[in-house]
């Protein structure tokens, strides 16, 4: 499907499908169709409408997030401090591994710094890139131009490539910046490093999308270069059982990401 949308040229239209796509747009279509549905049929209109309001309702909790989190996605576990030592000691036997964070979007302007900004999430990766390049001693690298749905601004590798260098005062050792999803943050990551003899990369990205980047990243190196995950942003948080049943902002946000995913992988993006 991704393939289908190059070749009608209108690959700039994925953010926007994505969100016609994905909840709670088409969950309120369905509402408004049992909603006209009760005129002529008013027990299956009724039936449409309970329907739309139970998959709304559900589309927002944080326990549907975390069953589809487990039971679909099935991320890899994160990076144990043993293994960590271990890579500590393959780098200084001149190994040549490093580590990629992949972005995860920007803020073409944030007042408050007076220039572009990495989003949380991009933020987040970029620490804990930061964090295993310090304990490993592997060099750094940030994959991420300017998305799909942005046009004009400063490719995401340069802001990252400042604030790993002014912020966590570690610099990248390389920055991709023409790639717009993942699947080009794996074809152009893994050329660049492969220029640079990298064998063995760490790759960086919050867990729910480390399937989907892994399977990029592998399809990418060809058996040419190890590609081991190194996922975070695993811990969740911790609440009664009961409210993760309740909607919440975070619910929905948690779900609609892994739903995203799911399209990713399922359009080959």
């Amino acid at each position: 499907m991704n393939n289908l949308l190059i070749l009608l040229g209108i690959e700039s239209w994925k953010p926007l499908l994505t969100t016609l796509i994905l909840p709670p747009v088409p969950l309120l279509v369905l509402l408004l169709i049992g909603a006209r549905l009760m005129l002529p049929r008013r027990g299956l209109g009724w039936l449409v409408v309970l329907l739309s309001v139970a998959l709304l309702w559900l589309s927002a909790c944080m326990g549907v997030g975390r069953a589809l989190t487990q039971f679909v996605l099935h991320p890899p576990a994160a990076v144990n401090p043993l293994r960590v030592a271990e890579l500590k000691t393959l780098v200084q036997g001149k190994q040549p591994i490093a580590i990629v964070v992949l972005g995860a979007g920007m803020e073409p302007f944030a007042p408050e710094y007076g220039v572009s900004n990495l989003s949380p999430e991009s933020v987040e990766r970029l620490r804990y890139g930061v964090w295993l390049s310090r304990e490993t001693g592997a060099p750094l690298a940030f994959v991420g131009g300017v998305g799909w749905a942005q046009t004009g601004n400063t490719p995401e590798a340069q802001v990252a490539s400042r604030i790993a260098l002014r912020e966590f005062g570690r610099p990248l050792q390389w920055a991709e910046d023409q790639s717009r999803d993942t699947r080009e943050n794996a074809a152009r990551g893994v050329a660049l490093l492969k220029q640079a003899g990298i064998k063995h990369v760490l790759l960086v990205t919050h867990g729910f999308h480390m399937p989907r980047a892994k399977q990029a990243f592998d399809a990418a190196a060809a058996g040419e270069m190890v590609i081991e995950a190194a996922p975070m942003g695993m811990g969740g948080q911790s609440a009664m059982p009961a409210l993760t049943w309740v909607p919440t902002g975070e619910g929905a946000t948690q779900v609609r990401l892994i739903l995203r995913e799911l399209l990713g992988r399922a359009l080959g993006a």
